[in-house]
Protein backbone atom coordinates (compact mmCIF):
# COMPACT_ATOMS: atom_id res chain seq x y z
CA UNK A 1 0.00 0.00 0.00
CA UNK A 2 1.31 3.41 -0.93
CA UNK A 3 0.49 6.19 1.48
CA UNK A 4 -0.51 9.29 -0.41
CA UNK A 5 -1.94 12.46 1.08
CA UNK A 6 -4.13 14.37 -1.34
CA UNK A 7 -5.21 17.98 -1.17
CA UNK A 8 -8.98 17.47 -1.36
CA UNK A 9 -9.88 21.15 -1.55
CA UNK A 10 -7.80 24.20 -2.48
CA UNK A 11 -8.06 25.48 1.10
CA UNK A 12 -7.88 22.33 3.15
CA UNK A 13 -7.90 23.07 6.87
CA UNK A 14 -7.85 19.64 8.43
CA UNK A 15 -5.07 17.07 8.36
CA UNK A 16 -7.05 14.60 10.47
CA UNK A 17 -8.23 12.42 7.62
CA UNK A 18 -5.91 10.78 5.11
CA UNK A 19 -6.10 9.22 1.67
CA UNK A 20 -4.22 6.09 0.79
CA UNK A 21 -3.71 4.59 -2.63
CA UNK A 22 -3.67 0.83 -3.03
CA UNK A 23 -0.65 -0.43 -4.94
CA UNK A 24 -1.77 -3.02 -7.46
CA UNK A 25 0.11 -6.00 -8.79
CA UNK A 26 -1.29 -6.98 -12.19
CA UNK A 27 -0.71 -9.92 -14.46
CA UNK A 28 -2.76 -12.02 -16.87
CA UNK A 29 -4.71 -13.58 -13.97
CA UNK A 30 -5.94 -10.25 -12.66
CA UNK A 31 -5.01 -7.91 -9.81
CA UNK A 32 -3.75 -8.30 -6.26
CA UNK A 33 -3.59 -5.39 -3.78
CA UNK A 34 -3.22 -4.93 -0.06
CA UNK A 35 -5.95 -2.81 1.51
CA UNK A 36 -4.67 -2.63 5.09
CA UNK A 37 -1.24 -2.85 6.71
CA UNK A 38 -0.94 -2.01 10.40
CA UNK A 39 2.79 -1.20 10.04
CA UNK A 40 2.25 1.26 7.18
CA UNK A 41 -0.54 2.99 9.10
CA UNK A 42 1.70 3.23 12.15
CA UNK A 43 4.39 4.92 10.01
CA UNK A 44 1.73 7.44 8.92
CA UNK A 45 0.89 8.19 12.55
CA UNK A 46 -2.43 6.34 12.52
CA UNK A 47 -3.36 3.82 15.18
CA UNK A 48 -6.10 1.73 13.59
CA UNK A 49 -7.13 -1.80 14.47
CA UNK A 50 -10.25 -3.09 12.69
CA UNK A 51 -12.90 -4.67 14.91
CA UNK A 52 -15.72 -4.85 12.37
CA UNK A 53 -15.90 -5.02 8.56
CA UNK A 54 -19.07 -3.95 6.73
CA UNK A 55 -20.12 -4.20 3.09
CA UNK A 56 -22.62 -1.98 1.26
CA UNK A 57 -24.15 -2.95 -2.11
CA UNK A 58 -25.93 -0.11 -3.91
CA UNK A 59 -27.91 -0.82 -7.08
CA UNK A 60 -28.90 2.67 -8.24
CA UNK A 61 -26.97 5.77 -9.30
CA UNK A 62 -27.87 8.70 -7.01
CA UNK A 63 -28.20 6.62 -3.83
CA UNK A 64 -27.16 8.57 -0.73
CA UNK A 65 -26.15 6.80 2.48
CA UNK A 66 -25.34 8.96 5.45
CA UNK A 67 -24.40 11.10 7.16
CA UNK A 68 -23.72 8.52 9.87
CA UNK A 69 -21.45 8.30 12.91
CA UNK A 70 -21.29 6.95 16.43
CA UNK A 71 -21.27 9.37 19.37
CA UNK A 72 -17.98 11.26 19.35
CA UNK A 73 -17.05 9.75 22.74
CA UNK A 74 -16.81 6.33 21.07
CA UNK A 75 -13.75 7.49 19.09
CA UNK A 76 -14.88 5.48 16.09
CA UNK A 77 -12.66 5.70 13.01
CA UNK A 78 -13.17 4.06 9.62
CA UNK A 79 -11.46 3.05 6.42
CA UNK A 80 -13.69 3.30 3.35
CA UNK A 81 -12.98 1.92 -0.11
CA UNK A 82 -15.02 1.50 -3.27
CA UNK A 83 -14.65 -2.01 -4.69
CA UNK A 84 -16.95 -1.55 -7.68
CA UNK A 85 -18.29 1.60 -9.32
CA UNK A 86 -17.77 5.20 -8.21
CA UNK A 87 -18.93 7.33 -5.28
CA UNK A 88 -18.83 10.94 -4.18
CA UNK A 89 -17.64 10.39 -0.61
CA UNK A 90 -18.18 13.06 2.03
CA UNK A 91 -17.06 13.59 5.60
CA UNK A 92 -18.29 16.33 7.94
CA UNK A 93 -16.47 17.61 11.02
CA UNK A 94 -18.85 17.15 13.98
CA UNK A 95 -16.42 18.26 16.72
CA UNK A 96 -18.25 21.25 18.25
CA UNK A 97 -15.07 22.96 19.47
CA UNK A 98 -13.26 22.55 16.15
CA UNK A 99 -12.39 25.47 13.86
CA UNK A 100 -13.84 23.37 11.03
CA UNK A 101 -17.10 22.39 12.77
CA UNK A 102 -19.70 21.35 10.15
CA UNK A 103 -17.20 21.84 7.31
CA UNK A 104 -17.43 19.07 4.74
CA UNK A 105 -14.71 17.44 2.66
CA UNK A 106 -15.32 15.34 -0.42
CA UNK A 107 -13.41 12.94 -2.62
CA UNK A 108 -14.26 10.57 -5.44
CA UNK A 109 -13.61 6.94 -4.53
CA UNK A 110 -13.78 4.38 -7.32
CA UNK A 111 -12.69 0.93 -8.34
CA UNK A 112 -10.22 2.55 -10.76
CA UNK A 113 -8.52 5.22 -8.62
CA UNK A 114 -7.86 2.74 -5.76
CA UNK A 115 -8.14 5.37 -3.01
CA UNK A 116 -8.83 4.38 0.57
CA UNK A 117 -10.22 7.09 2.87
CA UNK A 118 -9.23 7.08 6.56
CA UNK A 119 -11.89 8.86 8.63
CA UNK A 120 -10.76 9.74 12.17
CA UNK A 121 -13.01 10.13 15.20
CA UNK A 122 -15.17 13.26 15.14
CA UNK A 123 -16.45 13.04 11.56
CA UNK A 124 -19.81 11.99 10.11
CA UNK A 125 -19.60 10.01 6.87
CA UNK A 126 -21.79 9.57 3.82
CA UNK A 127 -21.66 9.06 0.08
CA UNK A 128 -23.66 9.29 -3.13
CA UNK A 129 -23.31 6.65 -5.84
CA UNK A 130 -22.24 8.08 -9.19
CA UNK A 131 -22.83 4.82 -11.08
CA UNK A 132 -25.17 1.87 -10.79
CA UNK A 133 -23.97 -1.27 -8.98
CA UNK A 134 -21.59 0.19 -6.42
CA UNK A 135 -19.91 -1.92 -3.73
CA UNK A 136 -18.31 -0.30 -0.67
CA UNK A 137 -16.15 -1.91 2.02
CA UNK A 138 -15.81 -0.30 5.47
CA UNK A 139 -13.37 -1.25 8.22
CA UNK A 140 -14.31 0.07 11.68
CA UNK A 141 -12.14 0.29 14.79
CA UNK A 142 -15.24 -0.01 17.02
CA UNK A 143 -18.20 -2.35 17.12
CA UNK A 144 -21.57 -0.96 16.03
CA UNK A 145 -23.61 0.24 19.00
CA UNK A 146 -27.20 1.29 18.27
CA UNK A 147 -27.32 3.26 21.57
CA UNK A 148 -24.71 5.75 20.30
CA UNK A 149 -25.42 5.59 16.56
CA UNK A 150 -26.26 9.02 15.11
CA UNK A 151 -27.42 10.49 11.79
CA UNK A 152 -27.30 13.97 10.26
CA UNK A 153 -29.72 14.82 7.47
CA UNK A 154 -27.58 14.78 4.29
CA UNK A 155 -29.71 17.56 2.77
CA UNK A 156 -29.28 19.96 5.71
CA UNK A 157 -28.63 23.51 4.44
CA UNK A 158 -26.26 24.23 7.36
CA UNK A 159 -23.91 21.54 6.03
CA UNK A 160 -24.67 22.54 2.41
CA UNK A 161 -23.29 19.54 0.55
CA UNK A 162 -23.32 19.90 -3.23
CA UNK A 163 -24.39 16.36 -4.15
CA UNK A 164 -23.31 15.70 -7.76
CA UNK A 165 -26.32 13.62 -8.88
CA UNK A 166 -29.57 15.59 -9.04
CA UNK A 167 -31.85 12.57 -8.47
CA UNK A 168 -31.27 11.62 -4.84
CA UNK A 169 -32.35 8.26 -3.45
CA UNK A 170 -32.40 8.23 0.37
CA UNK A 171 -33.70 6.00 3.13
CA UNK A 172 -36.71 7.31 5.06
CA UNK A 173 -34.56 7.39 8.20
CA UNK A 174 -31.94 9.69 6.62
CA UNK A 175 -34.48 11.87 4.81
CA UNK A 176 -36.67 12.33 7.92
CA UNK A 177 -33.77 13.26 10.19
CA UNK A 178 -34.24 16.78 11.57
CA UNK A 179 -32.05 19.59 10.31
CA UNK A 180 -29.49 21.14 12.64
Amino acid sequence: MEIKKINLNKKIVSNDFKIFKKKEFKDKRGIFSRTFCKNEFKKAGIKFEPKQINFSKNSLKGTIRGLHFQDIKSKESKLVMCLNGKIFDIIVDIRKNSKTYLKSYSIILSDTNNFILYIPPGYAHGFQTMTNNVDILYLHNKFFDNEIYRTLNPLDKKIDIKWPIKKKILSKKDLNKKFL
